[in-house]
């Protein structure tokens, strides 16, 4: 499992900022779409629960954050 992990959509713009400040900050992370990876998309209900938000940051398994400076896009 990577030490950091972004779970996100390609529809939104939180996801795209919170990429480009961890690029920005230097960091080497994974990122899943969990419109298109339905495996990523449950792993992240498991670690979140319902309503869906992206995007979440996971560090070593642990959810650091829900959505980006307050916004996020809920999924279905």
């Amino acid at each position: 499992m990577a030490k950091i992990e972004l779970f996100g959509t390609a529809f939104c713009p939180y996801t795209d900022e919170m990429r480009e400040w961890l690029e920005w900050r230097g960091c080497e992370f994974v990122e899943y779409d969990v419109e298109s990876d339905l495996i990523a998309r449950e792993r992240m209900r498991l670690l979140v629960g319902n309503p869906c938000v992206v995007p979440v940051l996971v560090e070593e398994g642990i959810v650091v954050r829900v959505g980006w400076e307050g916004r996020g896009c809920t999924i279905a």
